[in-house]
Formats: structure tokens, C-alpha cells, sequence
């Protein structure tokens, strides 16, 4: 028997219907198309789940009226294929079952009817992955500049985390300490400092600490530390620049 047509496989991920036997024994037979029919099922399991499981939200009306526009669709499918469907009065079980599968039959043999569905699934479902991968705007950020007989540049950016903890990502052209190099914030007028630990690279990640105003220690100072076990600023920096939200 050949593969599966697609239609007929997406169908049976939206609606877990027509197959015939014949078709389900293949299907469970055949590794191709159960690799396809399973990928379907994930698209539709994503789209249908709720917004607390998966992020994603059912788009408005005027979604697929964009759709619509932009394929050039007939009036035929003008209706949106996710809209809740209009309240009927109650019909017995076997014949309600029936009139729907005539509802879908007509729906989905319409032209352009699953390009058109498919296009609004991909639609929300790159919406809910664009969601998850969107790179977080930074709550403040600098330029460094080298100080004194370096000549490295650089910049520096806070972020916040998921969890709430907020954290400084320094990059540096190159590192050009003599000793080691540490990562500071510091107050305006230089009179109180916080270290955030040692960059042992060119870049380096640090958590500010919990309650730290940035306003109080908006610039970023990476010193250049000697290996003499003193904890404090050496009064040496490589590079300095101050935090801008």
C-alpha cells in the first residue's frame, strides 16, 4: 500500500478520524508516516492546549481575516476554521455524530481549505516560540571604555532572569590583565564599591546583588588584580563606563 495522503493524516491528527482499518494497519506499520502523523498530532496538541499549559492563546477573528487576504481565499472559506461552533439544539448521539462529520467533510473539501489551516497553525504556533526565544530588553547598559595604558573596549548590560535575580554580562575586546581581572559596581563618586567576582576571560556573567539600587553603583569597573591575596580594588582599572537604563 502507498503512503498515507496527507490530507488524509491531517485529518486523523485533528479529529482522530477517517481512516479505515486498512489505513490504521499501515499507519502502524509504516515508520514514515507515523513520524509524519506524530508531528501533526504535536502541531495540533500545541495549538489546542490551554494557555496555562502551553503558553500559546487562540488567535482573534482578524487573524485569519489576514490570512484570508493575503492567500486570496474564496468567500467560500471566509469563515474562521477556529471559531467555536454556533449552539445547535441536542440531536440523538448517532445522528449529531453524523451531521458533524458532514460539517467537516464540506469544510475541509473546499479549496485552499488546508493550506489556509495550516498557515493559521504555523501562525500561532510561531508566535508562542517567538514568545519563548525573544531576547529580553536590558534594564540598563553600558559602553566601557579603556582607562590608562590598556587599551581593551567593551560593554556591559544588566538583565533579568526568569526567577526575578537580575545579572551583569560584560564583554570585553580582549583581556589584557597582568594579574587577574575583576568585575565591580561602583558608586559616582568612586566612595563605595561592590565586587560581582573575577572574569576569567574575555566575558564574564554576574549576579547583582538582591536590593542593590543600580542608581546607587551605576558604573561597571573591571580592575586589574595582582595575585596578592588583598580583597580589595587594586585602584588599577582596564576598563570603566556607567550604566544607562
Amino acid at each position: 500500500m502507498p503512503h498515507l495522503d496527507p490530507d488524509r493524516l491531517s485529518l486523523l491528527a485533528l479529529y482522530d478520524d477517517w481512516l479505515d482499518d486498512e489505513g490504521r494497519e499501515h499507519l502502524r506499520g509504516c515508520a514514515a508516516c507515523s513520524a509524519d502523523y506524530a508531528a501533526l498530532r504535536r502541531a495540533v496538541t500545541a495549538v489546542k492546549a490551554p494557555a496555562d499549559a502551553s503558553g500559546l492563546k487562540v488567535p482573534g477573528p482578524q487573524v485569519w481575516a489576514g490570512i484570508h487576504r493575503e492567500l486570496g481565499l474564496s468567500q467560500a472559506v471566509q469563515e474562521d476554521p477556529l471559531a467555536p461552533e454556533p449552539e445547535q439544539p441536542a440531536a440523538p448521539a448517532p445522528l449529531a455524530a453524523r451531521a458533524a462529520r458532514r460539517r467537516r467533510d464540506r469544510w475541509w473539501q473546499r479549496p485552499g481549505t488546508w493550506l489556509a489551516a495550516a498557515a493559521a497553525t504555523l501562525l500561532v504556533a510561531g508566535a508562542g516560540l517567538w514568545a519563548l526565544n525573544r531576547v529580553p530588553e536590558p534594564l540598563a547598559q553600558a559602553t566601557l571604555t579603556p582607562l590608562a595604558q590598556y587599551s581593551a573596549t567593551g560593554s556591559a548590560k544588566v538583565v533579568r532572569e526568569p526567577d526575578g535575580s537580575r545579572m551583569l554580562e560584560v564583554k570585553l575586546s580582549k583581556d589584557e590583565a597582568r594579574g587577574y581581572q575583576e568585575v565591580w559596581l561602583i558608586a559616582p563618586d568612586l566612595s563605595r564599591l561592590v565586587s560581582l567576582g573575577v572574569m576569567n576571560s574575555d566575558s564574564g556573567t554576574f549576579e547583582v546583588p538582591a536590593g542593590l539600587q543600580l542608581a546607587d553603583f551605576p558604573v561597571v569597573d573591571v580592575s586589574d588584580e595582582p595575585l596578592d591575596g588583598n580583597p580589595a580594588h587594586s585602584t588599577v582599572s582596564i576598563v570603566r563606563g556607567t550604566l544607562n537604563s
